[in-house]
C-alpha cells in the first residue's frame, strides 16, 4: 500500500525500498519503520512509502511503551527536581553540598539521557510548574550532556560536562529570595548583587569538591565571547570550553522556560535568536551543535500557529531552518513564505 509519509506509523513494515530524489539509497525493503525513520523521511522530502501497516494492536503495544516510557522519565525528572531543592537547601544554610548525592543524581540522569535521541520531548516534559531555579539546573545539565556528545566529548567527559552544567547556578542559594522571585526588573544595585551569584558558586563548589574545574564553569558561565559578560569581561580563549556549553545551555533553558518576570519563548524562534547571538556572545560551534541536533527533534511535533489552526511539523524548510513546513487538517503551510504566521506552542507528544 502506497502510504503518504506523514500518515506512516513506527511498526509499519517498508515492502520496497526508499530512494530519495537524488537516488540516494535511504530505507531498506523489510525495515519496520521507527519514528526516526519517518522523520529521517520527511526530513529528506519524500512523499510516499509502500508499506504494509501493522496490525492495531502492535501500534497499541507501541504506544503503551512510549507511555510507559513518559511516565518513568516524568518520575526521573520530578525526583531530580527534588533532590536539586535539597542541594539549594544545604548550599543556602551550610555553605556546601554534598558531592555523593550530586553524583547519584547525575548517574541517574545520565543513564536515562543515553537512551533518548529526542531532546524537544525531553524539554517539553520538564515544562511544568516547578520552581524555575531546579528545573532550570536540570535542564542546563541535560543540554550541556548532550552537546558534550554532539562535539565528540567521551563519555567521562560528558558526564563532566553535565555535572558543571547542572551546578552552573548553584551560588543563587546565596541570593535573598525576594531578588530571585522578583517580577520586575532588578534595580543596578540589586543586578550588581545577583551577578555575584557566579562567585558564590565557585565557592560552594571548591568548599564542597575541590574540584577547580566544576567551580570555573559556575564562575564563567555569564563570560561571552566578545567581553560582555560576567564576573571578569573574559575573551573567547579566555573562556574555558565546558563554561561555553554551559553557557548556551544556560541561555537555550532560561528563554525557554516560564519565570515570574518572563513568558517563554516557543522553542525554534528561540534557535534562531542563539544563531544570532553565536556571532558575537555566544560560541558559534557549541551554538551551532545544539541547532543542528536540535531541529530534527521538531519533525513529527503538533504545534499551535497564531491563526489557531493547530497542525503538524512535517519539514525544516531549507530556505530558513527556523520556519518549517506544517500540515493543518486542510493545508500545508510554509512559514517560510507565510511571513505573518508563526508557531505558538510545542506540544509534547
Amino acid at each position: 500500500m502506497r502510504v503518504h509519509v506523514t500518515d506512516l506509523k513506527p511498526g509499519d513494515l517498508l515492502i520496497n525500498d526508499v530512494y530519495n530524489n537524488a537516488g540516494l539509497h535511504m530505507l531498506v525493503k523489510g525495515s519496520t519503520l521507527s519514528e526516526d525513520d519517518i522523520a529521517k523521511l520527511l526530513q529528506h522530502g519524500i512523499d510516499y512509502a509502500d508499506v504494509e501497516h501493522t496490525p492495531s494492536d502492535l501500534h497499541s503495544d507501541e504506544q503503551t511503551l512510549r507511555s510507559e516510557q513518559t511516565r518513568l522519565l516524568t518520575n526521573l525528572f520530578e525526583d531530580t527536581i527534588k533532590g536539586t531543592e535539597t542541594l539549594f537547601e544545604q548550599a543556602m544554610e551550610k555553605g556546601f553540598i554534598d558531592e555523593s548525592q550530586v553524583d547519584h543524581i547525575l548517574i541517574n540522569l545520565t543513564s536515562q539521557l543515553e537512551k533518548q535521541k529526542d531532546v524537544v520531548s525531553l524539554l517539553l516534559m520538564m515544562d511544568g510548574d516547578n520552581e524555575y531555579t531546579y528545573t532550570h539546573s536540570l535542564q542546563v545539565g541535560m543540554l550541556a550532556f548532550y552537546i558534550a556528545g554532539w562535539m565528540g566529548y567521551n563519555p567521562e567527559e560528558c558526564l563532566t560536562v553535565a555535572k558543571a552544567g547542572y551546578l552552573h547556578d548553584i551560588g543563587k542559594s546565596k541570593i535573598p529570595p525576594e531578588m530571585l522571585h522578583k517580577p520586575g526588573k532588578l534595580t543596578p544595585e540589586e543586578f550588581e548583587q545577583m551577578k555575584k551569584h557566579t562567585l558564590y558558586g565557585y565557592e560552594i563548589i571548591m568548599e564542597s569538591t575541590q574540584d577547580e574545574l566544576l567551580a570555573t564553569v559556575a564562575l564563567q558561565h555569564h563570560e561571552r565571547e566578545d567581553g560582555s559578560g560576567y564576573p571578569y569581561g573574559l575573551k573567547r580563549d579566555e573562556i574555558h570550553p565546558y563554561s561555553r556549553i554551559t553557557a548556551v545551555a544556560d541561555v537555550y533553558s532560561a528563554m525557554t522556560t516560564n519565570r515570574v518576570y518572563q513568558t517563554k519563548q516557543e522553542l525554534i524562534s528561540v534557535l534562531c535568536e542563539l544563531y544570532s547571538l553565536s556571532f558575537g556572545q555566544l560560541n558559534g560551534e557549541v551554538t551551532q551543535e545544539l541547532i543542528k541536533h536540535m531541529l530534527p527533534n521538531f519533525i513529527g511535533k503538533r504545534v499551535l500557529l497564531t491563526t489557531g489552526q493547530t497542525g503538524l511539523i512535517v519539514m525544516n524548510n531549507p530556505a530558513d531552518y527556523f520556519r518549517p513546513l506544517v500540515q493543518t487538517s486542510s493545508a500545508f503551510i510554509d512559514l517560510a513564505k507565510e511571513r505573518d504566521v508563526a508557531i505558538v506552542e510545542i506540544y509534547v507528544q
